[in-house]
Order: C-alpha cells, then structure tokens, then sequence
C-alpha cells in the first residue's frame, strides 16, 4: 500500500502525489458507500489507482474542500472590486471557527489613491492580532513580502472572484494561471480557477489555489456562539447581565455599553451572521436537523444501514425459520 497527498480534485479524479510522481485514482467503492469526504490536502492510502484510506487530518476547512494546511491568506482587493468588509470579516470569522490562522492580504493596492482606506484596515485588523499585507501584482509591489509570509507554510488563498489570487501565484511561482477582469457594471471578477489544486513553489512551499466564492453563511451554528468569533465582542460578554446576550437591545449588554469601542463594520457582520444563525435555530427548534440516511456511525466507523423495512423483512425471516425448526423437530419426534 502506497501513502501520498492529494494535489489535485478533478471530476471524480483524484491526482495524489507521492516520491516525486503523480498517480490518477479512483475512489474504492467502499469509500463512496461510507460517505468518506476526500479534500485536497488530504494524505491517504491507494493501491492500484484506488484510494483505499484516508489518513487522519490535522484540520481541515469545508470550503473550500481542502486539508492539513499551516494557514489561510485572506485575498481582498482595494479596488475593482471596491474592498467588501463585510465579506472579510466572513472569511475572517470561518478561519477562526476552524481553528486556522488567518493572514490578511489587500491586492490590487496600486489602483487606490485615497489612503483612508489603508489606514482603517490597519485601525481595524492589525489591534486584533492579524498580519496585514498590501501588495499588487501587476506592479510587483509587497511580492517579496508575500514570498517570505508564504516560505515553510502550505497556506491556502481564499477570498472573492477577481480579487487577483492567480495574478499573486503568478508572480511568486513564474507560472501563467489564467487571469481574468472585472466588470465594470457588476464590480465582480469571473472564476478562473476551476478547482482547489497545491502547487509547489519549493521543497517546504506550497500553495493552494482555490475558486473564488462568496455565499459562505453562517448557517450551522447558534446565535450565542457567534460571540466567540469575535474577540473586540466577546471579551465584554462575561460583563452582560444574561449568559445568553446576544448583544443586540438586551438589558444589561456589556457589548452595548461599550458599542464604541468596536468598529461599526465588525459590529454590523456580527449582525448579518446572528441573522443567519438564528434562521438555522428555527430549523433545529421546529424541523430537527435529522436526516435520514442510509449509513451509520459505530466507533467512528461508517457503515452501511439496512432499512426499516428489510429488518423487518429480516425478522420476518428469522421467525418463519424458527417455527419451521420447531415444526419439523415436533414431526420428526
């Protein structure tokens, strides 16, 4: 059995690299019946162009699908399309759900010409404990400080269509990954990059290119968890009055009377996610949360369920030969 990385996720192709080579697997159908998720990054066993385990995986970010990374690199641009705070503080808070570090990056810095916007994502960002990076690829500006942030890590690049994370790739590996523009009408890049892919930049360097997206949502997880995700928020709400204040217009909320204090863009997606949250409440309150499935879960192994109806078939089965055993003894004494 041969053990290496997947690099690559392509249809139902799965390209895992290992001593310098490349193997194009299939997923073993057993895998496909238990349900097992494979991402990019993911070490796993194959043999024979079919992966047959996957490995323990040190963390792991559902979107974008990928694995045992050091860190996600936040892409924004500053222009075209015009800086998204809110869709910042989405990733932002998504990394530090999954328990990643996050490092912030504002491309396309060449195209700003007012510097307020640079001064408040430091006033911002940099009292919260991020790394902060502005660069531009098209006029090599900050590139060997995104080289020297990204040497010894495999950091993944996420962020937003259009923002230039293949532009950045392109000019810190020499390769040509296509780029595309932004409309003018919509201020929304076009994807370019179709799947999540490592690309090697030296023995201890990786990258992983991802598809731009934006409809992360918040919608796996309860209002009075989200605090927590943010630390200019949560560090007031041992001081409200209820243990479950979600710092809106409760009486008491420490989070209100020191409103000040926290920037009004964080404050306002602290909002936009309790809204999502709470939809996600109302489910599990009203609908549950359970799905029916044809698999279960018994010491962390996944198996497949049999049906109500075939156990009971079962059963049915077992009784009729019981009474024919006992038939056929009374007969035959």
């Amino acid at each position: 059995m041969t053990q290496g990385q997947v690099y690559k996720i392509h249809s139902d192709f799965y390209y895992v690299y290992f001593g310098g080579q490349i193997s194009e697997c299939k997923l073993r159908e057993v895998l496909k019946k238990t349900k097992q998720s494979v991402y990019v990054g993911d070490f796993v066993e194959f043999d024979s162009g079919a992966i047959t385990k996957v490995l323990p995986r040190k963390n792991y970010i559902p979107r974008p699908s990928v694995a045992n990374v050091d860190r996600v690199i936040i892409i924004s641009s500053v222009k075209e399309p015009d800086l998204n705070f809110s869709q910042l503080n989405r990733y932002i808070s998504f990394s530090k759900y999954y328990g990643i570090e996050a490092v912030l990056c504002f491309n396309k810095n060449d195209l700003s010409v007012d510097d307020k916007i640079i001064e408040k994502v430091f006033s911002i960002y940099e009292p919260l404990g991020y790394d902060i990076l502005f660069t531009s690829a098209l006029e090599n500006l900050g590139i060997e400080d995104f080289k020297e942030l990204l040497e010894g890590k495999t950091s993944v690049l996420c962020g937003s269509s259009g923002v230039g994370k293949s532009s950045l790739i392109n000019a810190v590996s020499g390769l040509n990954l296509r780029t595309g523009e932004v409309s003018e009408k919509t201020q929304r890049g076009t994807h370019t990059t179709r799947h999540c892919e490592i690309i090697t930049l030296n023995e201890n360097t990786r990258i992983v290119d991802t598809p731009g997206f934006s409809n992360l949502k918040f919608d796996f997880i309860l209002p009075h968890e989200l605090d927590k995700l943010f630390p200019e928020i949560y560090k007031f709400r041992k001081d409200c009055k209820f243990q479950n204040c979600l710092h809106i217009n409760e009486t008491g909320c420490a989070v209100k009377e020191n409103i000040s204090e926290i920037d009004e863009t964080r404050y306002e997606s602290y909002l936009e996610f309790v809204t999502e949250a709470k939809e996600y409440k109302e489910k599990v309150k009203y609908h549950g949360v359970k799905v029916e499935t044809v698999h279960k879960k018994n010491n962390d192994e996944i198996a497949v369920k049999i049906s109500s109806r075939k156990r009971q078939s079962a059963r049915n089965t077992l009784k009729q030969n019981i009474y024919k055993d006992i038939i056929d003894n009374e007969e035959f004494d």
